[in-house]
C-alpha cells in the first residue's frame, strides 16, 4: 500500500488549518488517514508547526512519500535531516550518539533563528502600532485647531454683532459681555426696594 505523508485541511473558511497525515495515496484528501503526524497553522507570522519527528522518520524509513509541502514541513523542522543522520548511523559513518548531538546542534540553531524572526516581527508591529499613533495624534492636533480656529470666528463675528446692537461700544471679548452682563443681573437683583423712589424726592 502506498503511503503518502502529507496535509489534511481543517478550520474555518479563509482561516486554514492542517494536520499533517500519513495516509493511503488512494484515499480522499480529507479522508481517513493512518496516523496524524502533527499539525501546521500558516495564519500566523511565523507559522505554527508541530511535528512528531521520530514517528515521521518512522513512516519515511518505511517508504512513506511525501507530498512537495509536507516535504518542506519535515526539513523545517529536521525530520530530513534525522533521516539522513540515522542512515549515517547504519553505514557506520558515526555512531547513535553523534548523531543525535549534531541533530540537538542543529535544533539549537533553528530555534535561534526562529526567535529572531520572531523578535523580529514584534518590533515591526510595534514600530508599525506607534506610527498610527503618531498619524492618530496629528490627526487630532489638527482637528483641535480647526476647532479652535472655527470657535475665533465665531466669538470675532459675535463681538462685531454685540458691538453693532450696542451702539458701536467696545466689547474686548464675548465672555467679557457675558461677565458683565451677569454682574448687571447681580446688581440687579441686589438693590433695595425704594431706591429709586429716594432719588426721585
Amino acid at each position: 500500500m502506498p503511503v503518502r505523508i502529507r496535509l489534511q485541511r481543517h478550520g474555518k473558511k479563509g482561516k486554514p488549518f492542517y494536520w499533517i497525515v500519513a495516509a493511503d495515496s488512494r484515499a480522499k484528501r480529507d479522508g481517513k488517514f493512518l496516523e496524524k503526524l502533527g499539525t501546521y497553522d500558516p495564519t500566523k507570522v511565523p507559522a505554527i508547526i508541530n511535528l512528531n519527528v521520530d514517528r515521521a522518520v518512522e513512516w519515511l524509513f518505511n517508504g512513506a512519500q511525501p507530498t512537495n509541502t509536507a516535504r518542506a514541513i519535515l526539513k523545517y523542522k529536521g525530520a530530513l535531516l534525522k533521516k539522513h543522520l540515522l542512515v549515517g548511523v547504519k553505514k557506520g559513518a558515526f555512531d547513535e550518539e553523534e548523531a543525535e548531538r549534531r541533530f540537538q546542534a542543529w535544533l539549537k540553531e533553528k530555534e535561534a533563528k526562529i526567535k529572531a524572526q520572531e523578535d523580529e516581527v514584534a518590533a515591526q508591529k510595534a514600530k508599525e502600532k506607534a506610527e498610527r499613533l503618531e498619524k492618530e495624534k496629528a490627526i487630532n492636533q489638527a482637528r483641535i485647531a480647526a476647532q479652535k480656529a472655527a470657535n475665533a470666528e465665531i466669538i470675532a463675528e459675535a463681538e462685531k454683532n454685540e458691538e453693532a446692537t450696542a451702539g458701536n461700544e467696545p466689547v474686548d471679548a464675548v465672555e467679557e459681555a457675558l461677565k458683565s452682563e451677569q454682574s448687571i443681573e447681580e446688581a440687579a437683583g441686589t438693590a433695595q426696594p425704594g431706591e429709586d423712589e429716594k432719588t426721585e424726592e
